[in-house]
């Protein structure tokens, strides 16, 4: 029998990456632990869109942040998900 959570977990993972906005952000956190603002800087985006892709990454459990002060640094905690953005952006 086929355990078919498993296979949900991983594709919901999938989808929080779907994105291109969100496979450039896992991307740059993957190169460098960065806050919203860093990553608003590279993509010239509104901050509030970014932490839209923030949130659904944190949901998906591929990206933890690490408050210090009133900044949070955020960090790829997912291997899988590590390991498929090497392939897919080496």
């Amino acid at each position: 029998m086929v355990d078919i959570k498993k296979y949900e977990e991983k594709a919901e993972k999938l989808k929080a990456i779907a994105h291109p906005h969100r496979l450039c952000i896992v991307k740059g956190l993957i190169d460098n632990a960065c806050n919203v603002t860093k990553i608003q800087e590279c993509l010239e985006l509104p901050q509030s869109t970014i932490s839209q892709h923030l949130s659904k990454l944190r949901a998906a459990n591929i990206i933890e942040g690490q408050r210090s002060g009133l900044e949070i640094c955020y960090k790829v905690v997912d291997r899988d998900i590590i390991d498929i953005i090497k392939i897919l952006c080496p």
